[in-house]
């Protein structure tokens, strides 16, 4: 055993100091960017996603933690590897912070954290937190000339089967190109009803389904991320309905006051919902065509 690896099992105070000092360096650097990502970006209908990617992130980060101290390993820090990790991400840092461009103060996060580790538990322990590295891209606000470039055709298409849905459920509705008019009501599916930062962040929770179940068959995790977008668009048309029908039954108050609000965690149950269902279908479809060997294929 050479002279800078770390005996397996090392004792749990060890542990503890490691990720003390991991997440105090995180906390003096980072709690001004997300402070001024919560009163600035993150405040706005178009990114406020934000605050439950990160609330999220943080749980899986913990989540992992856990489970990689749970079992017996042998940390061999690496500070060749992850100095200059921590170097690239500050230089980042100190461009994004100053320049109040968030896009590089998030980037900067994922460079710092992964370098840390790297010193502290080395390269190897580094490698098993790629999805929760990963996971902090979902905090990335976009540019507004990209949202709006991407949203409208989601806009549309979310407007269109709102429309048709309610319609057969015979509902006085009617659309104009992104405006449904129900009853005496005109609404106007925006993009925080049907945009960008919604399908991120169902993007996000589907992945992070995906990572925590762990199937053991490939196949099978690929598809569920495929099937993840169609699951996306059929939430987001069913929040666009759930609006428009408090809207047209308690009155346009409501359907923009507290109840808008509430909606999209609605939004967000369901989807994560709709993911186990269509997991579940998965499980029992593969078992009735006798599949068995692929669900448990490595």
């Amino acid at each position: 055993m050479s002279a800078t690896t770390i005996a397996a099992l090392p004792p749990s105070n060890q542990k503890v100091y490691g990720y003390v000092a991991v997440l105090v360096s995180l906390l003096c650097l980072y709690v001004p960017v997300f402070h001024d990502l919560f009163v600035t970006v993150w405040n706005s209908d178009t990114q406020s996603h934000g605050p439950i990617v990160l609330a999220i992130g943080l749980w899986f980060f913990y989540f992992k933690t856990k489970q990689i101290l749970e079992k017996p390993q042998t940390f061999k820090p690496s500070p060749g590897l992850g100095w200059p990790l921590v170097i690239l991400g500050g230089g980042l840092y100190v461009v994004g912070y100053s320049q109040s461009v968030y896009i590089i103060s998030i980037l900067s996060l994922v460079f710092i954290l992964c370098g840390l580790i790297c010193i502290i538990f080395g390269a190897k322990t580094a490698v098993k937190y790629w999805f929760a590295l990963f996971f902090f891209i979902f905090l990335i606000p976009w540019p507004t000339s990209v949202i709006d470039t991407l949203t409208q055709p989601m806009k549309i298409a979310v407007s269109y089967a709102a429309d048709h849905l309610l319609y057969a459920l015979d509902y006085p509705i009617a659309r104009s190109g992104v405006i449904l008019q129900i009853g005496q009501y005109k609404l106007l599916v925006a993009d925080a009803c049907a945009g960008l930062n919604s399908l991120f962040t169902l993007e996000a929770i589907g992945l992070l389904y995906i990572n925590v179940i762990n199937h053991q068959a490939f196949w099978r995790n690929v598809l569920l991320a495929i099937l993840i977008v169609p699951i996306s668009f059929t939430s987001n048309v069913l929040r666009v309905c759930t609006l428009a029908l408090i809207t047209f039954h308690l009155g346009d108050e409501a359907g923009q006051g507290f109840l808008h609000n509430f909606s999209g965690m609605v939004l967000f149950l369901t989807a994560l919902v709709l993911i186990i269902v269509v997991d579940s279908l998965i499980q029992k479809i593969a078992e009735k065509f006798k599949l068995k060997s692929l669900l448990s294929q490595e």
